[in-house]
């Protein structure tokens, strides 16, 4: 950070290299973004890049802003925190009922958007991009590729749909008044 005393008036190359970085995070996210909103997912277009250009800002501080310091610096500690504090947002999208679960590839989203960000302020525009085409591919096309049978609604895991009756004894509901 050096003198504060001293502000340029006219960005450093520096400066407009870290903008670019999160400029280019604003637009990976958006794009993953555009394709949850374009399909009402609960975290759409603004969601996606907010976080991935949070990611990014918090990657090209944890990269730049302790520069000559005298600080030991570990970027990878705020990679760690990122995860971490994604993580928890990306629950905010998941809903469980007793049949079903929903928001779970919202979440994930969610989570591959941060690590966009991340990429993008680390200066890996080139992963930062398969990422996001890979990203975007998958939410996009590989949903037409799942087969469920109309039958079975919800994650096996949670119906019990494929465990046989014998494994799983019916649920009895109790409502308390």
């Amino acid at each position: 950070m050096g003198d504060l005393s001293v502000v340029a008036l006219v960005p450093t190359w520096a400066d407009l290299t870290m903008m670019a970085r999160l400029t280019l995070a604003l637009v990976l996210g958006g794009v993953i973004g555009y394709e949850r909103g374009s399909i009402d997912r609960p975290a759409g277009l603004r969601t996606h890049m907010l976080v991935a250009a949070g990611s990014a800002a918090f990657t090209v501080a944890s990269i730049y802003a302790f520069l000559g310091e005298g600080t030991v610096r570990d970027p990878g500690r705020i990679a760690a925190q990122i995860v971490t504090g994604v993580g928890f947002l990306g629950a905010g999208t998941i809903l469980r009922t007793s049949s079903t679960v929903s928001g779970l590839t919202t979440a994930a989203s969610v989570w591959l958007v941060a690590s966009i960000g991340l990429l993008a302020g680390a200066g890996l525009y080139w992963v930062a991009l398969f990422a996001t085409a890979g990203g975007f591919v998958t939410l996009r096309w590989a949903g037409h590729l799942q087969r469920r049978r109309l039958s079975r609604v919800g994650e096996p895991s949670i119906t019990g749909a494929g465990l046989g009756s014998a494994t799983r004894p019916a649920r009895e509901e109790t409502i308390v008044s």
